[in-house]
């Protein structure tokens, strides 16, 4: 026959560990969603950041040559730091066409 003790011991034991790894599947489990979460923002983060270097690259000034001389697309605002005004001919900026100085295309004034 068995020893009543001993088999008092092992069903105690039994149960510690049932407690134990309800305990552990549970923190398991914590720790899994957790990891979903943070894989989560971490997409998140990657999208932000990509979408912020697509917005900063749209912004970015644009280098052009306005009258020979470098320009960026932000002076464009209509604001000149010149104490002068820009000439008929030389834009202020790069998405402005300049005036022709000439009137147009000569007409022929041949007689028939």
């Amino acid at each position: 026959m068995l020893d009543p003790e001993l088999l008092e011991r092992i069903t105690a034991r039994c149960a510690e560990l049932d407690g134990l790894e309800e305990q552990l599947a549970k923190q398991l489990a914590e720790v899994r969603a957790e990891r979903d979460e943070l894989a989560v923002a971490e997409r998140v983060l990657e999208r932000m950041r990509e979408q912020l270097a697509d917005e900063r690259a749209s912004v970015a000034p644009v280098r052009g040559q306005v009258g020979g001389r470098a320009a960026d697309r932000r002076n464009c605002s209509g604001s000149s730091r010149r104490s002068s005004p820009p000439t008929p001919t030389t834009p202020r900026c790069s998405r402005t066409p300049p005036t022709p100085a000439w009137p147009g295309p000569a007409t022929s004034s041949t007689a028939t």
